[in-house]
């Protein structure tokens, strides 16, 4: 069994991650301001040249990015609405605060659409300098149907998606043929405003189009794709016909691709990205190394079935311990990215962090001084209150005593159930910040 130290350690690195990607840190440092002169991502910008300074934005960090660029503009900004998720709210005093639902769409989030639809009408002009805050969950917290889709079969739409097995790229391809805002409509909107975008990334591979499905980036995705996704899966049978209707018309060239790549009305945006999963694993390494834990970054772009991917890490574990490679311990693999948990017909709670911890117990059972956490670095890990767990060699025999066997609740994705009465969950609360996952894998000296 592991000793306290490794937990401490395990609480230690996380800690660190997170306060290395935290939104009012990330947004202070992307801007520079002095005087009217406004530094960001290497352009020099005159704010004088401005009539009116409008921000809008949606995701889970868009609460602590409000107050950091109200802290940075100061009386400077004219206006701004910027939608969260329930519970990550935050005072702020000119850029109004709306809460919705996630990661199923809600009416809130149509009211909240709405809202900065207009916002973004009505002061699109040459003398309007926008700034768009996008963190995670955006995709579903910034809601604005096209025309013949409902809230409803936005829902509907969402959930097939979510338990399919798809990735969120291919999710995002959906949700962008299906709005008015996504896929870069909300820059199109702004034009001819000049729009700067400041992202926090949840996406493996930092990609643009796919975070929070890309309001203010040129969309590479087709209607094809959507075709194909929604077939790939068996879930075209099931999905609405008002939004397989609105692909069809789009495949039949009825309806208009969304903004591609050089599109002029796009022209006037900068996408600049102030926080990644990246940033965060570099701190955990660092902070691994200074606590004692020689640390090795395996990938930062790790996806694939969860519990593959958590076989994988307890495999090197074993090896650390039979061979000393890729390391010797004491040691603390590290790894990032999103992975993705297909559910059965009848699933039970947890989340893909959970889902990791439980199938890493499974194959580390026995092993003495491992300790095995993942997480979300949003403090949120699927429909639950928890962001993730811990497992060690231990952790399925203290189970069995208690009359849980872990292989039955793998197999039906009931993790939650699982650690909550060792517990084994990890439950930080809403971080208001979102880097997609951190899983930390370490291994006492002998």
């Amino acid at each position: 069994m592991p000793s306290p130290r490794i937990r401490q350690a395990a609480r230690s690195i996380i800690d660190a991650a997170l306060k290395a990607v935290d939104p009012v840190r990330a947004v202070q440092e992307a801007l520079h301001l002095s005087g009217d002169t406004l530094r960001v991502g290497g352009q020099e910008i005159d704010l004088g040249a401005f009539r009116r300074i409008v921000a809008v934005g949606a995701g889970k960090a868009g609460a602590p990015m409000a107050r950091a660029l109200e802290k940075v503009l100061g009386g400077r900004l004219s206006a701004g609405r910027v939608v969260v998720k329930d519970g990550h709210a935050a005072p702020t005093d000119v850029i109004a605060i709306e809460q919705a639902g996630h990661p199923v769409p809600d009416q809130r989030g149509l009211a909240a659409g709405e809202r900065i639809t207009e916002l973004v009408r009505e002061n699109a002009a040459e003398d309007t300098l926008f700034f768009c805050l996008i963190s995670g969950g955006g995709s579903a917290l910034l809601v604005a149907p096209a025309e013949g889709v409902s809230l409803a079969d936005k829902q509907q739409t969402t959930r097939l998606l979510l338990s399919c097995g798809a990735d969120i790229g291919e999710i995002n391809a959906i949700r962008k043929h299906l709005s008015r805002l996504k896929g870069g409509c909300l820059a199109r909107l702004a034009a001819p405003g000049r729009m700067i975008s400041l992202i926090i990334s949840d996406v493996v591979g930092d990609r643009l189009d796919v975070i929070a499905s890309g309001p203010t980036v040129p969309d590479a995705s087709t209607w094809q794709d959507c075709r194909e996704i929604l077939e790939r899966y068996g879930i075209w049978p099931q999905t609405p016909e008002p939004v397989r209707r609105r692909i069809k018309a789009g495949l039949a060239g009825r309806l208009p691709e969304t903004p591609k790549p050089g599109d002029p009305e796009l022209a006037g945006v900068q996408n600049l990205i102030v926080a990644n999963n990246r940033r965060a694993v570099e701190r955990a390494a660092l902070q691994a190394r200074e606590l004692g834990f020689r640390p090795l970054v395996l990938s930062t772009t790790i996806e694939g079935e969860t519990a593959d991917i958590a076989r994988m890490h307890a495999a090197l574990v074993r090896e650390v311990l039979a061979s000393g490679q890729p390391l010797p311990p004491p040691c603390c693999l590290i790894s990032g990215g999103e992975t993705t948990v297909t559910l059965g017909s009848s699933p039970g709670l947890g989340g893909r962090n959970q889902e990791f911890a439980l199938a890493a117990a499974l194959d580390l059972q026995g092993l003495e001084g491992v300790l095995a956490v993942s997480l979300g670095t949003d403090g949120t890990d699927g429909p639950t209150d928890a962001a993730g767990a811990w497992a060690d060699g231990r952790t399925v025999a203290r189970a069995r005593t208690l009359g849980l066997k872990a292989q039955d609740f793998l197999a039906r994705h009931d993790a939650y159930n699982f650690f909550g009465p060792l517990q084994d969950l990890i439950i930080t609360g809403p971080t208001r910040t979102n880097v997609m996952d951190l899983r930390l894998m370490l291994v006492e000296a002998a």
